[in-house]
């Protein structure tokens, strides 16, 4: 048999997409994701508003406390990913990883989903949107306003 008689393998199923395991500092912050809210953490002391989950405020080392975000921002940078080998992405492609300045803000690494690359850019207005990736946690990705 030559290999243009050899059957085409069909492509593997995409595999379940990295899910985050919640500690005791972020699990407040994944929990809500679970209910469509994003939330920031806001120093007691000094008003600094940080993301991710840290025990104390990243400038004045204040007591911290999580709020609800607008869940909106800006596009700082991106970029257009074209290729990725994983099976937990592959299907994806082309995907847009990028830089967003929430309103409160902290800058966010995510993804832009439901839109074209072509159509992002920078300084474009974003919301967020969820993707449940476990029974403990969904992703915050954006998407244009």
């Amino acid at each position: 048999m030559s290999t243009t008689d050899t059957p085409a393998r069909p492509a593997p199923e995409p595999k379940p997409r990295p899910a985050p395991i919640p500690d005791a500092e972020s699990a407040p912050f994944w929990a809500a994701t679970l209910e469509g809210r994003l939330l920031v953490q806001r120093c007691a002391a000094c008003g600094h508003a940080q993301l991710y989950a840290r025990p104390h405020c990243l400038v004045c080392r204040g007591p911290v406390a999580w709020e609800d975000a607008a869940g909106t921002g800006t596009i700082y940078s991106y970029t257009v990913i074209r290729q990725n080998p994983s099976r937990s992405f592959r299907h994806l492609l082309p995907f847009v990883v990028a830089l967003v300045d929430l309103d409160e803000g902290p800058r966010v690494m995510t993804n832009i989903v439901d839109s074209p690359p072509e159509a992002v850019a920078i300084g474009a207005r974003v919301k967020v949107t969820f993707e449940l990736v476990s029974e403990q946690a969904a992703i915050p990705n954006f998407q244009l306003a």
